[in-house]
């Protein structure tokens, strides 16, 4: 079902979930759920959809941090170091690879439930800026200024520019 998946071999880590085409979205979520290399799930269907309806071929999910969870507030407090870097260098290695990357920040208020969360955002704005990614959001931030989770949205939303490095310094006032 999807030709781009890269997890660990028990499957408690899942880096990327998407399919191919000639333009793809890159989404960045807070970290990953049910969804496999054979079947999706709620935010990976409505993932799915956005990138059709505005018309990318192709999409890549991926993560802040690639523990599977259903609920992040169940995620441990202390970051799998591991996990963690092998993650952000496959998400910097994912996007360089692309020109005019498009990337949909899509992790909602839950950024601030884990420190590493946070840690991870800062990390793909230093890696990512010298690949002149262009980063959207999908509707409107939320009341706190964040971009909305794909779980939460309308499909009558659009696309508007993310300031990252504005929303950096919200973030780690």
């Amino acid at each position: 079902m999807y030709d781009i998946y890269s997890n660990s071999k028990d499957n408690a880590f899942r880096f990327s979930l998407g399919k191919e085409g000639k333009r793809k979205l890159f989404i960045i979520g807070l970290n990953p759920s049910t969804a496999t290399r054979e079947k999706s799930d709620i935010t990976i269907a409505k993932v799915e959809r956005v990138a059709k309806l505005n018309e990318y071929d192709g999409f890549a999910m991926l993560n802040l941090y690639p523990v599977r969870a259903t609920d992040y507030r169940a995620l441990s407090s202390n970051k799998d170091s591991e996990a963690y870097y092998e993650n952000l260098n496959l998400i910097e290695r994912l996007i360089s690879s692309e020109r005019h990357a498009v990337i949909w920040a899509a992790w909602g208020q839950g950024i601030l439930k884990r420190a590493y969360f946070v840690d991870a955002f800062n990390e793909l704005v230093k890696r990512l800026t010298p690949h002149q990614a262009c980063w959207k959001h999908f509707g409107s931030l939320t009341q706190r200024g964040h971009p909305r989770h794909p779980s939460r949205l309308s499909y009558s939303w659009s696309f508007s520019l993310f300031d990252v490095i504005c929303y950096a310094r919200l973030l780690n006032a």
